[in-house]
């Protein structure tokens, strides 16, 4: 869909936390199915997930839709990353086109794609599969001076919840967000230093690929960043250190939870955008399904903060939901043992019928 987004909608995200004391009736009813006991490991952790998610419903997972955010960061300017800041343009360019990895692991896993300019440095021409919530043509740079202005925090964050809503309420069952944005491991490490919190060294990593010392150059160019303000609220650190895709992936959550619906969260900065998102509403947490833990330095540490511990462990690194995109098969399969399964009880009585043989025809 090609439209400008609204920033309306604070109300959109006030979240109902989940009924934890249904859990022991999940966990029951998983018990009962025809296999051992616990024999279907973590897939039963996130079939209870998401069957508190849905609760009284029956947990849906069949459109899944990954929101990549994109942006440009003014921190670029100080030699953050071994790219340019024009790759963010040209990979946005690439996604519209359908040839990028997350969508190829998208298609590979049954799940749309749906591009949001949330401040890239570039006008994009319109496409049906883009989103237009452009705040500003690239956040500030954050070595000198706050990266956004808290107006833009509320808007970033207000978009970014009624673009998922809106997506929810057309019929998405499951949320994914992903990012691209040269430069923004440095905004997320400066977000998981105050909001972790964390020591900023433990914090930056070597993002796209910098070498012993790229890394120490972005370490020193994040330590003059985080010198110049003493934040430590989330609205004042996405102010003064964030993206806007970082603040609208933020919202994506909160706008996510507030729907009653799971959410994928991806790599680093995506994991960021989440712990912005639980620090400003605790109940956020519980929709969160955190997809793999990436290869960036910091990642382990900003799981912890947020007592996360994600499903798959590949060594990624690439941001822009792929991580997100191949989890969305793991939350059709827990659902299919809440849905699909038989019970032990019926195996036993020998009720069951054969049924017709599926040839993946449709």
């Amino acid at each position: 869909m090609d439209t400008k987004a609204s920033s309306a909608g604070s109300n959109d995200w006030q979240i109902e936390p989940v009924d934890h004391s249904l859990e022991p009736q999940l966990r029951s009813r998983i018990d009962g199915k025809a296999k051992p006991l616990g024999s279907l490991g973590r897939l039963e952790d996130l079939a209870v997930q998401l069957g508190l998610i849905w609760h009284p419903l029956a947990p849906r997972t069949e459109r899944a839709v990954v929101f990549v955010f994109a942006a440009d960061h003014g921190l670029t300017a100080e030699g953050v990353s071994l790219y340019p800041a024009n790759v963010t343009r040209a990979m946005v360019a690439t996604y519209l086109a359908g040839r990028a990895a997350v969508n190829a692991l998208a298609k590979a896993s049954g799940v749309d794609v749906q591009v949001i300019d949330a401040g890239v440095d570039a006008d994009i021409p319109a496409h049906p599969g883009l989103i237009d919530a452009k705040i500003r043509r690239g956040s500030r740079n954050a070595a000198h001076q706050a990266a956004l202005t808290p107006q833009e925090v509320s808007d970033c964050l207000a978009r970014g919840a009624s673009i998922v809503a809106a997506s929810i309420d057309a019929g998405t069952d499951v949320v994914a967000i992903g990012e691209m944005g040269i430069g923004n491991t440095t905004s997320a490490a400066l977000l998981m230093h105050r909001l972790a919190p964390a020591p900023l060294a433990d914090c930056v990593g070597a993002g796209a690929g910098l070498d012993t010392a790229g890394v120490a150059r972005k370490l020193a160019v994040a330590e003059r960043a985080a010198s110049r303000s003493k934040a430590n609220s989330p609205l004042e650190v996405l102010a003064e250190f964030g993206g806007y895709e970082i603040a609208m992936m933020a919202g994506a959550v909160l706008g996510s939870a507030a729907r009653r619906r799971p959410v994928i969260i991806d790599g680093f900065i995506a994991t960021a955008a989440a712990l912005v998102a639980v620090r400003l509403q605790p109940a956020a947490r519980d929709y969160c399904v955190f997809s793999h833990r990436s290869a960036e330095r910091g990642h382990t540490l900003l799981l912890e903060a947020l007592d996360a511990k994600p499903y798959l462990d590949l060594g990624l690194r690439l941001g822009e939901g792929t991580g997100a995109v191949i989890a969305v098969p793991l939350l059709r399969a827990a659902a299919g043992i809440l849905i699909e399964m038989a019970d032990l009880s019926e195996v036993l009585a020998g009720t069951l019928q054969p049924q017709p043989a599926d040839c993946g025809h449709g």
